[in-house]
């Protein structure tokens, strides 16, 4: 009988493993070098599963997932699940030397993934150096099973990832950036999933097509994975209806015109309403900053009606706005509004127990003998609240949670250092040379925070699309010049603003964002240009845990790599 009970014991257990591993959908992502031709030649590239873009993930709204990341690649690499909460568990969120040291060749490490109130579109990609120009796909986050989308059901739904190309390997673009201290070189084009249009040498034959057909509705989720500009996406001779944006629903906004950030994702509904025909959709740079090259060509991908008829010559192309018109960029964004319903409620924060300023700058620091690429002789380099954030040699997670002293500190200011006219066209020289360190603002669990972000005309004024990991925030309010702590205030939008996790603020202006820290860990927040990253314009929060234990930080898992 013993013996049998045992036996009954072991089933038992042995039935709860598999239940459980049933629960969790499990995904193997291989980081490997893969040949790829682009403009008339090729080159090797970091890849998944040699996958150009990396493979698209598929979950349901409060799934849980399990993603084995091996690297049989030469360069250390993290992976990063960007809008994804991951709720009490940043050691799966990814940026290498905040919540991790990276993967190291031939090594793995398997991240669990946990979503929770997200619910349309997001993406992944590598946080490690530059490797995310190549190492990126799309995650799409369907309503949970018994429920459905706030809008009439497409009839189908294609992930639209748009990106950058060089000809040369980019890490060789990246170290060059590093050893010269000036701007990097300018991308050779513009993709759209992975393939850079019929507008580029060598490119016609594998343009991606968008097969249509006329009275059908599509929806499209548009990624911007490009590593360093906004961009201005159309399609000719349509319309599209923003219904979403970093996986939290909007009201309707139909435009002929979108602006998406780098890191930021748009869900539009596309309606082939249109005479049979070929139309392109396009994509080009938004670029505001006066005096700094930028990539002046134009991707595009084929939108077909099905059907016999002769396409028009030449295929009709989007037109789409100036390079630096800040005004089309500033419009829309600035309209999004959050749906805000009774099944989608939102709950901005009122009562606030923290209040932040923040400026981000483009600085530099002096060379040897003016000796480096940036202005003067300087070497580039970019700060937040005037502290450009240097990377420790361990990750500041595990710091924290081991209390390891001397890895980072928490004396980043909450306002700026230094006062003066941020957005004057003419500053003082030494207000561009920012400190180094290693520095994070800590939180109590379940407080609030009201952030400005300040941008600066120090260097360069231009946009910022600003990420936090973590969290998503309600955009309340944004404007031109110098914040006005008086003023400005008075017409935050507190009824229904947009719910984002990447928000740009606008040239020589400014964004507020509200937010409530019910999320205990390590979470960066930094510039989604990666020059800017790689300058210094990040920072962390670090979340405290509350009283009750289901709000304290996880345990880590028994394979976080080593440092």
């Amino acid at each position: 009988m013993r013996a049998s009970n045992t036996q009954c014991l072991g089933f038992l257990l042995f039935l709860i493993g598999v239940l459980q591993c049933k629960a969790l959908a499990r995904y193997t992502f291989v980081v490997e070098e893969t040949p790829y031709k682009r403009l008339c030649s090729t080159k090797n590239i970091l890849t998944v599963n040699g996958q150009f873009p990396g493979p698209t993930l598929y979950v349901h709204k409060g799934d849980t997932i399990i993603v084995d990341v091996y690297n049989k690649a030469k360069y250390n690499i993290t992976i990063h699940w960007h809008g994804v909460k991951q709720p009490r568990y940043p050691w799966s969120d990814g940026p290498e030397y905040i919540t991790q040291c990276p993967i190291q060749p031939g090594a793995k490490f398997s991240q669990k993934v946990i979503f929770s109130i997200e619910e349309g579109t997001l993406w992944w990609h590598a946080h490690s150096d530059w490797s995310r120009a190549t190492v990126h796909g799309a995650i799409v986050i369907y309503p949970k099973k018994d429920s459905s989308y706030p809008f009439p059901k497409p009839d189908a739904e294609v992930p639209i990832i748009l990106g950058e190309w060089w000809k040369k390997p980019i890490m060789e673009v990246y170290h060059e950036m590093l050893r010269t201290g000036g701007d990097p070189n300018v991308s050779d084009a513009y993709t759209i999933n992975g393939q850079p249009g019929d507008l580029y040498p060598c490119s016609k034959q594998d343009t991606f097509k968008l097969r249509v057909e006329q009275g059908k509705t599509y929806l499209l989720r548009i990624i911007n994975a490009a590593m360093q500009d906004l961009l201005f996406f159309s399609i000719a001779n349509h319309s599209v209806t923003v219904v979403a944006t970093d996986a939290s629903y909007t009201k309707p906004l139909t435009r002929d015109i979108i602006t998406i950030s780098p890191g930021q994702t748009i869900d539009v509904l596309l309606k082939a309403n249109q005479n049979p025909d070929h139309y392109y959709m396009a994509a080009r740079v938004y670029s505001s900053a006066l005096g700094v090259a930028y990539d002046n060509t134009t991707t595009t991908a084929v939108v077909e009606y099905s059907g016999k008829y002769a396409p028009t010559s030449p295929t009709p192309l989007p037109q789409l706005p100036y390079y630096n018109d800040t005004s089309s960029s500033v419009n829309f964004t600035g309209s999004l509004r959050s749906l805000a319903s009774d099944e989608h409620p939102i709950d901005v924060p009122k009562n606030i127990t923290n209040h932040f300023i923040f400026t981000i700058s483009v600085n530099s620091f002096p060379c040897p003998n003016n000796s480096c690429a940036g202005p003067n002789g300087t070497r580039l380099a970019a700060s937040v609240n005037n502290i450009s954030f240097t990377n420790p040699s361990i990750d500041i997670l595990q710091a924290y949670y081991y209390g390891i002293k001397g890895v980072f500190g928490t004396r980043l200011p909450s306002f700026p250092p230094y006062i003066f006219n941020f957005t004057a066209d003419d500053l003082p020289l030494d207000l561009e040379t920012p400190k180094r360190g290693t520095e994070a603002k800590v939180l109590k669990y379940n407080s609030t925070v009201d952030l400005v972000f300040q941008g600066t005309n120090l260097e360069a004024g231009t946009d910022h699309p600003i990420h936090l990991h973590g969290y998503s925030f309600y955009v309340v309010g944004w404007g031109f010049g110098n914040f006005d702590l008086k003023k400005d205030p008075l017409d935050y939008n507190l009824v229904d603003p947009p719910l984002q996790n990447t928000i740009a603020v606008p040239k020589n202006g400014w964004t507020t964002i509200r937010f409530r820290a019910d999320n205990p860990g390590v979470w960066f927040m930094h510039c989604h240009i990666e020059r800017h990253l790689t300058w210094g314009m990040d920072t962390a929060f670090i979340v405290r845990n509350g009283v009750p234990p289901n709000t304290h930080l996880l345990s880590p898992p028994p394979d976080m790599p080593p440092c």
